[in-house]
């Protein structure tokens, strides 16, 4: 809503409702919490600005006062977008909350851009000024190693691999795909996503050594136990936030404090539900796009491991976390601005501003990582890596133009043969009760060749 404002009895995002959208009632409730603020925060941030210009003495840090700087300009940008941006297609916890990350999109892209305008050592170092411990070469590790789930010659702990692979990473694989499938609302794109990434970590996994794991971790614990269970435990919830009743009360009017506590605790699910069809095989158009779909993800999941190696970031470095944190937030209004575009591109006319900045973002990082380490990017894939890549794209493209193309012309001659036969049979018929003029009728020309008779 715009400014924060109440969401009322509307749906998010306007327009006709959907067959797949569940029902809202709202009483229209304006509370102070929906209000907009923007003279509360501009005399706010009016008031910040002052106290530093003439209370505060600046520092004679030059390094210092730039960072500060930074961050001042970067935190007034968020102000303005947080009370003055457009909304979006969701609007809880709050309105507000979606464009502050659109926002935070923004400033990524700028930082991604300045990075990508410097040269490979200049960029590197520039992340010291973000923390210090940055910039210096990562060191070698071995990811793979020995790959025996039981191992005879540890004598105190034969079952030492699997216990050594069950860290911090293993939670986040299973959050990571449970937060995805909310996003994505569709067990076949979740699990075909997590098949492919796999594929993609043993095709690519000459370039980068984090990409090399046993077979029994590709497999059983991210596949199996780690995806799969996040992909079921977000596809229950997905059943039922499509099951639950979307009736909203302003908290004042409700009288129970156990109903108030409730509706506190609801604030933070979505104020409506749609259900995504996402109907790849429907048309070319749409079985073009949910390939784009799946290649963008894997593309930004990729940039999450090359970035890393490019810029001298640990894997367990916050940066690394906030991004992730980043795309958890942004990923969700993206994909269902997506959806909005492809499902009703009449009233949706061009791709929503969330999505455009996460397509944007994936490509500009994509870019730093060409420029940052063309040598790693170009290292050429294993033969039989080679070939399996170029017949999974035959498959792909066999089976694209016999769905779209083959099959469609083949159902088109049916269909034509299938009336020719019927128009014959009927044809036949009236012949057979002697009904020769109608007949001559149902033919072409069919009234010419009865005036002739007459």
């Amino acid at each position: 809503q715009p400014n924060g404002g109440a969401p009322g009895a509307e749906r998010d995002g306007a327009g006709p409702r959907r067959s797949t959208e569940s029902e809202v009632y709202d009483d229209g409730t304006n509370t102070f919490f929906w209000r907009a603020h923007t003279l509360t925060v501009l005399f706010i941030l009016t008031c910040a600005l002052g106290y530093v210009t003439l209370l505060e003495e600046t520092p004679q840090d030059t390094a210092y006062n730039t960072k500060r700087g930074i961050v001042a300009s970067i935190l007034v940008f968020l102000c303005f977008g947080v009370t003055q941006a457009k909304d979006g297609p969701f609007s809880r916890p709050h309105p507000a909350y979606w464009r502050f990350w659109l926002c935070v999109s923004v400033v990524y892209e700028l930082f991604l851009i300045f990075i990508l305008f410097q040269t490979v050592q200049d960029g590197r170092q520039f992340m010291k000024y973000i923390d210090p411990h940055l910039g210096v070469p990562l060191p070698e590790r071995d990811y793979g190693g020995n790959c025996l789930i039981y191992d005879p010659g540890n004598g105190t702990d034969p079952f030492h691999n699997i216990w050594d692979k069950l860290d911090g990473f293993v939670p986040a694989h299973f959050f990571g795909w449970y937060l995805k499938t909310l996003m994505i609302r569709d067990w076949w794109m979740c699990m075909i996503i997590s098949v492919m990434f796999e594929f993609l970590e043993y095709s690519l996994e000459h370039q980068l050594p984090n990409f090399s794991e046993c077979w029994w971790d590709h497999w059983i614990m991210d596949v199996i136990l780690c995806n799969g269970l996040g992909i079921y435990c977000g596809m229950k919830t997905l059943s039922w936030l499509s099951l639950k009743t979307y009736k909203w009360q302003g908290l004042w009017n409700i009288p129970t404090y156990k109903g108030k506590m409730k509706r506190i605790v609801f604030q933070f699910t979505p104020y409506s539900w749609v259900k995504f069809e996402w109907k790849p095989a429907s048309s070319l158009r749409r079985w073009l796009a949910v390939c784009g779909i799946i290649f963008v993800f894997l593309l930004a999941e990729l940039n999450t491991f090359y970035l890393k190696f490019v810029l001298w970031m640990p894997p367990e470095h916050y940066l690394v976390l906030l991004r992730l944190v980043f795309f958890v937030n942004v990923g969700g209004v993206a994909m269902r601005e997506i959806y909005d575009f492809m499902d009703d591109p009449k009233f949706h006319k061009k791709l929503g501003q969330q999505a455009w900045l996460v397509a944007a973002i994936t490509a500009t990082e994509f870019l730093i990582v060409i420029k940052y380490d063309p040598y790693t990017l170009t290292l050429s894939l294993p033969f039989y890596i080679t070939q399996c890549w170029i017949l999974g794209i035959i498959l792909v493209l066999t089976w694209t133009a016999w769905r779209f193309f083959i099959r469609d012309i083949t159902l088109r001659y049916k269909e034509i043969r299938r009336q020719k036969q019927e128009h014959r049979h009927e044809k036949d018929k009236c012949l057979s009760n002697g009904d020769g003029h109608s007949a001559l009728l149902d033919e072409p020309n069919g009234s010419k060749l009865r005036e002739r008779k007459l």
